[in-house]
């Protein structure tokens, strides 16, 4: 483990004479997880280059691993490719009407967004 990724780990404390000091490991960037029926979770059609569509579902609150099994979820019952990528879910292609019914059924508040 280099140097840089060591400090960024402790939070950048290096030596401390306290005694009493308690070293506390939490993300100041996680957030508490919201139940399905309170997520509100937009639905967008994004045109990329080439005429590839992209539809992109926004708004998820909660960890990583979960964004992630909606994910895989979306990806699978769809058919498609697609990613996870800075708290949205990519799915390849239009599918929009799908995804929201896969969504309505999970117990999610969903609707599309957009033009």
């Amino acid at each position: 483990m280099s140097k840089k990724n060591k400090k960024d780990n402790e939070g950048g404390l290096v030596y401390s004479t306290n005694s009493n000091l308690q070293f506390n490991n939490f993300d100041d960037d996680a957030e508490e997880a919201l139940t399905a029926g309170q997520q509100n979770l937009r639905i967008h059609l994004d045109r990329l280059g080439g005429g590839k569509l992209l539809t992109r579902v926004s708004g998820f609150v909660g960890s990583d691993d979960e964004i992630e099994k909606l994910g895989k979820e979306l990806k699978q019952k769809c058919g498609v490719g697609g990613n996870v990528k800075d708290g949205n879910v990519l799915v390849q292609g239009d599918h929009r009407d799908k995804v929201l019914q896969i969504l309505l059924k999970a117990g999610y508040r969903a609707k599309k967004a957009g033009g």
